[in-house]
């Protein structure tokens, strides 16, 4: 066993076999020890960061809680609060004990890191259960996914970890038969009204626009008065390294120019005197045409990751969790099939490059009429 202190003085490193060391550091006057994994230069990076996280306040206490206690818990306390239903709960732990807790459960919640998720993934599609029975559906990966990564938010924000790991993996995307379709429209309107998602869920579900074209839209784009059309020029995207940015339509089929139905004029016309009257209240004026519709009272671009999140503790709470934002695209899409809109208007509407995108993205829908499905065939043939 061999010891190694760093520079700075205030750590110690110690060598516990060939790839593992004990790293033991004070911090306010209290002393912590970490074991970390890898080579010496790992420990040392790893040693330093410890050793100056109490200057950024990013110092996390060890602790050696699993997942599974941790997880739980989070349930439970969400319940308890009232941020779910009962329903919505045991529906969590039902996903947390088949999927999480088999796979995860048991290893130390600080020491989870990213590898471990994408692995969580590949074992829940190949094999499923903990007793093999099969492997998954992707959405139900994606609601395991998702509760997990809600409980691990939870821990970043109270100390309890360094980051949320879920944060950085994506879950596998549905496949194209698992595709969700508000039913009961109307019924679903009367949901929505009075909630702040209102407005951007009416555009979505009316013109199937994605979320990103939604939150991109200023007023000098959108005609409630003449035409009745919105105009999609540009989207807003979110990343990690560049935050939120304009982005242009990766096709000339994106920017488009959508007729928009009288239920969706009169929720905008509403919308934007409400808009106006706040800015009377605030002194701020009259609307400029590039204003943007969703922008934060202080000019702050929306956040697509926000609105995403406000979306699923809506749909959460309504207790319709397979309807996600993107669900009214798909359902814009089905309720023109369904009128018998031809294929070519539809792919259109919804910004396609081109016909047979939207048949294969929506040929099962098709399938309920075959009829209706040849004449897309034809239309995308011969277009």
């Amino acid at each position: 066993m061999t010891k190694r202190r760093n520079r700075r003085g205030n750590g110690q490193i110690v060598q516990r076999g060939e790839d593992t060391f004990r790293l033991r550091y004070t911090i306010g006057g209290k002393r912590f020890s970490q074991t970390v994994t890898g080579s010496k230069a790992d420990a040392r990076i790893e040693l330093r960061r410890l050793t100056r996280s109490a200057d950024d306040g990013s110092h996390v206490e060890p602790s050696k809680m699993m997942v599974a206690e941790f997880v739980r818990s989070r349930v439970d306390q969400w319940e308890a609060a009232g941020d779910i239903t009962a329903r919505t709960a045991g529906r969590y732990r039902e996903l947390v004990e088949n999927q999480i807790v088999p796979h995860l459960g048991a290893k130390q919640l600080q020491k989870l890191v990213s590898l471990d998720i994408e692995g969580w993934h590949t074992k829940l599609r190949n094999s499923g259960r903990a007793d093999g029975k099969g492997g998954l559906a992707p959405r139900t990966i994606g609601h395991a996914h998702r509760v997990l990564g809600k409980a691990l938010r939870d821990a970043a924000k109270h100390g309890a970890v360094v980051k949320n790991v879920v944060a950085g993996e994506k879950a596998p995307k549905p496949d194209d038969d698992e595709m969700v379709i508000v039913k009961d429209v109307p019924a679903f309107i009367e949901l929505l009204r009075g909630h702040r998602l209102f407005v951007p869920a009416m555009i979505a579900l009316f013109t199937g626009m994605r979320i990103g074209e939604v939150l991109a839209l200023r007023w000098g784009r959108v005609d409630i008065g003449n035409r009745l059309v919105i105009e999609v020029r540009e989207a807003l995207e979110e990343t990690q390294a560049h935050g939120i940015r304009f982005k242009v339509p990766k096709s000339k089929a994106g920017r488009r120019d959508i007729t928009l139905p009288d239920l969706l004029v009169e929720t905008l016309r509403e919308f934007r005197k409400e808009q106006l009257e706040m800015r009377i209240k605030l002194g701020a004026g009259k609307l400029p045409d590039n204003a943007l519709l969703f922008a934060g009272i202080d000019g702050a671009l929306p956040s697509q990751k926000r609105y995403s999140k406000a979306w699923s503790d809506f749909a959460d709470q309504k207790e319709m969790p397979d309807v996600t934002f993107h669900s009214l695209r798909h359902t814009h899409a089905s309720q023109l099939i369904d009128a018998g809109v031809d294929i070519v208007t539809i792919s259109k509407r919804l910004g396609h490059a081109k016909p047979d995108i939207t048949l294969r993205i929506y040929a099962h829908l098709f399938q309920k009429d075959d009829g209706k499905a040849a004449a897309a065939i034809n239309a995308a043939l011969n277009r």
